[in-house]
């Protein structure tokens, strides 16, 4: 008999130390061997042998989870429960804090989802959910209802079938154990001493050229990004600003890396280096693609993808802006 897979979501009150962080992901392999890490805050685990190995039903587990949450690091975790990631992690976030265990029980998948306001459902961000409610479609029953033909027509051809899938309790991830690094760095070291002018910006865009090309080759997304600066005679600047979501696009990291190098004011100084990191990063499959009516952005992103098929294929260097791009000497 096939086993049906019971998932595990669980959620830190908030943003954790990276070394308490660990400790609690130390607690859940404990529970179970397949632990997918989504730093700073959350993660999953797969159950299926769990259940088997402590003789102890998933409720249970999650209680387990919990008490030793609290008791050894003062912590207390929201753990959602279901046959999919989708389920347990939409079940995890309906839990109020400052704690609890939530366990859906697969019989009772597309019940407890259809009474669910639409934005509820894990995987729909607050635009798709606002063009769902302009169609009067506010709770994710009706969304599990339409045809999904209807609503690829509302949110776009993937992102409609998604929707659908997951309002009926589908949804074919699996927990693939990983460790995620925490952030990305890439660093440019200038030959001399220069202005903030055009080689400043062109070395800044490679940067974020090369931060987002990366990031997307992890499979991984950033809520923040670091911008150094370094100055000859050894000063340092250092600015640090959040996305307003979590991206790995070129555009979204470009527009908030040039706020930050204005923000400097430069004025004559100087610079012998900069350096781009992305911070707090997390699963890129765990973040909404989001429906945009920006043809131009869209043509971007398009071109975004093509380029990391030709990267791939010919290695560093092979495609680029030509802002990044110098003649040889």
């Amino acid at each position: 008999m096939r086993q049906v897979p019971v998932v595990m979501h669980v959620r830190c009150p908030e943003r954790l130390p990276e070394e308490l962080y660990r400790l609690v992901l130390e607690q859940l392999g404990e529970l179970s061997p397949v632990v997918q890490a989504l730093p700073p805050t959350a993660a999953l685990v797969d159950l299926r042998g769990a259940l088997r190995y402590h003789g102890a039903t998933a409720a249970h587990l999650g209680d387990v989870l919990r008490l030793r949450t609290v008791s050894r690091y003062g912590i207390d975790v929201r753990v959602g429960i279901g046959s999919t990631v989708t389920v347990a992690t939409t079940a995890s976030a309906q839990i109020p804090h400052p704690g609890g265990v939530l366990a859906i029980e697969p019989a009772d998948v597309t019940d407890w989802l259809a009474l669910l306001p639409v934005e509820d459902l894990h995987g729909i961000g607050p635009r798709h959910a606002a063009v769902l409610k302009r169609y009067g479609i506010d709770h994710v029953g009706m969304l599990a209802a339409l045809p999904p033909a209807t609503v690829q027509r509302m949110l776009g051809g993937k992102a409609g079938r998604t929707a659908v899938d997951r309002a009926r309790g589908i949804d074919p991830r699996t927990v693939t154990p990983r460790l995620q690094p925490a952030s990305a760095t890439v660093r440019h070291r200038f030959p001399h001493d220069v202005l903030d002018g055009a080689p400043a910006r062109s070395a800044l865009l490679g940067l974020v050229v090369q931060l987002g090309a990366e990031l997307r080759r992890r499979g991984q997304a950033a809520r923040a990004l670091t911008l150094t600066l370094s100055f000859a005679g050894g000063p340092k600047w250092e600015k640090t600003r959040r996305l307003t979501e979590p991206s790995a696009h070129e555009d979204d990291l470009r527009q908030l890396t040039y706020q930050m190098m204005d923000a400097a004011g430069l004025q004559r100084g100087r610079l012998t280096g900069l350096a781009l990191r992305g911070e707090d990063l997390v699963d890129a499959d765990q973040v909404a693609e989001q429906l945009s009516l920006d043809a131009a952005r869209q043509a971007r992103l398009t071109a975004e993808s093509t380029a990391d098929r030709i990267l791939e294929k010919f290695g560093p260097g092979a495609i680029g802006p030509a802002a990044t791009y110098r003649p040889a000497s």
